[in-house]
């Protein structure tokens, strides 16, 4: 059995309301937090045995030095190999499956945790690594690339592990310089400083008008109206931050919510049409199929 074979089947073993959600706390406080291990201790802890689908309420930042098999995001596949960085957002649904012994460092982070550093929250969303929805794919990097964060890490790695005064300080330092070296890797900004500014505060707005709206609005008109601006300026906004349109973005949402109770709820899919602010069966399953190419009965078939 293949590794996609094999991943969705296990999706299709679980719930949504089952998948697991990881937290990150700080022993003493319960708050903060922040972690880097090494991919290979995490495998020898786990005897290479892999998670089953889960999630995290903290950000990820997996750099892989070298590894075979395939760690699957929000229903797509890709392959876990060397050289690559992968970032992950806050509710991300996915799973790491190892053929062998993977090398490299798993960092996490809290949104605490970078307020406690004083990194505003706005610097995640003008980086542009961590894509909420949609196609998220690793960031490849050459040898140059992966040892200059390969060395951060292991600052980082040896900084968290001392006693050094202001040491989740410098922690804090590093991650920032690590974000800042990958969004350079492979930034798609506008040259401009004023437009990269104002772009960037409606790209923040946006994702969280839709994030709370995307099962009753499905229109980008509608987003726009909100935002003060012209459907035309708000999709090529969006389209120069994070490489696609306000309306690429939105259908994204949708599609990975759907996709996610059609694997684990045992709703019907006209009724996930209904939850998902369709009013009619036939309009949820045109939009689903024109999206991934399939129906949702024949999704929810081959999983």
């Amino acid at each position: 059995m293949n590794l996609r074979v094999r991943s969705l089947n296990i999706f299709s073993n679980y719930k949504l309301d089952s998948i697991k959600t990881y937290q990150l706390t700080d022993a003493e406080n319960h708050q903060v937090t922040f972690d880097i291990r090494k991919m290979e201790d995490i495998y020898d802890k786990k005897n290479g045995i892999p998670d089953l689908p889960h999630r995290h309420d903290f950000y990820i930042v997996i750099l892989v030095a070298k590894a075979k098999g395939s760690h699957i995001i929000d229903f797509n596949e890709f392959t876990l190999e060397e050289h690559q960085v992968f970032f992950l957002s806050p509710g991300q649904v996915h799973q790491i499956i190892e053929e062998k012994k993977s090398f490299g460092w798993v960092l996490t982070f809290s949104r605490q945790f970078m307020l406690k550093n004083n990194i505003d929250y706005r610097f995640i969303e003008d980086i542009n690594l961590f894509q909420d929805y949609g196609y998220t794919p690793p960031l490849q990097l050459n040898e140059i690339q992966f040892n200059t964060l390969n060395t951060y890490s292991t600052e980082i790695f040896e900084t968290y592990h001392s006693t050094s005064k202001f040491r989740i300080e410098a922690i804090g330092a590093l991650i920032k310089l690590f974000l800042i070296f990958s969004n350079n890797i492979c930034t798609i900004h506008s040259k401009d400083p004023q437009q990269l500014q104002a772009g960037s505060l409606i790209l923040t707005a946006y994702k969280d008008l839709v994030e709370h709206h995307f099962s009753e609005w499905h229109k980008v008109q509608q987003y726009a109206e909100a935002l003060h601006v012209t459907p035309d300026h708000l999709n090529r906004t969006i389209k120069a931050l994070i490489g696609k349109t306000a309306k690429e973005y939105l259908q994204s949402r949708i599609i990975i919510a759907a996709k996610r109770l059609l694997t684990f709820s045992e709703k019907t899919a006209k009724e996930i049409g209904y939850d998902l602010g369709f009013s009619e069966p036939a309009n949820f399953s045109n939009f689903f199929k024109k999206c991934t190419g399939q129906s949702p009965t024949n999704f929810k078939k081959n999983i």
